[in-house]
């Protein structure tokens, strides 16, 4: 089994809680997505982290958990949606890694890296990122990147 860690999680000082999302679903199979989580009152718990690779989920959703601890449910929608983009392998990708958090930290938005190829970004409500958009679509017609909306599936378990 792969375990995908967030390492930072933009809501860390929120977060108190771990639990999983299983990616077989999402095409991953023997991988699983830690994620970080606060436990609510009604028994529930509120996403504190951006997802890599879950699909239909993101920053401040309300989800429900199995007694194992893996996300079985999006119980209710922040309303914001994950952007994500993998820089294709490149010899030294210092460059690009830093013009797109550059371009991210411009948009006023945040971001978490697995790795040092592929970030997740949360877009809340009302922003729309088009810049940003912009500058990934010129990375993906020169084949330097690959960018989803990571809403294009919905949950699954």
């Amino acid at each position: 089994m792969r375990f995908i860690v967030h390492d930072d999680p933009v809501l860390r000082a929120d977060s108190n809680y771990i639990a999983q999302i299983a990616l077989a679903p999402f095409g991953f199979d023997d991988q699983v997505e830690q994620v970080w989580l606060r436990r609510t009152a009604d028994g529930s718990a509120t996403l504190c982290c951006i997802p890599f690779r879950a699909y239909g989920v993101a920053l401040g959703d309300s989800v429900r958990l199995s007694d194992d601890s893996i996300v079985t449910k999006v119980l209710a929608r922040s309303g914001r949606r994950v952007l994500r983009a993998l820089l294709v392998d490149e010899p030294d990708p210092t460059r690009a890694v830093t013009e797109l958090q550059q371009r991210i930290t411009d948009t006023g938005l945040r971001s978490e890296w697995s790795g040092d190829r592929h970030v997740a970004i949360d877009v809340p409500p009302g922003l729309e990122p088009s810049a940003l958009l912009d500058h990934l679509d010129v990375g993906e017609a020169d084949g330097t990147l690959h960018w989803e909306w990571a809403d294009v599936e919905p949950f699954a378990v």
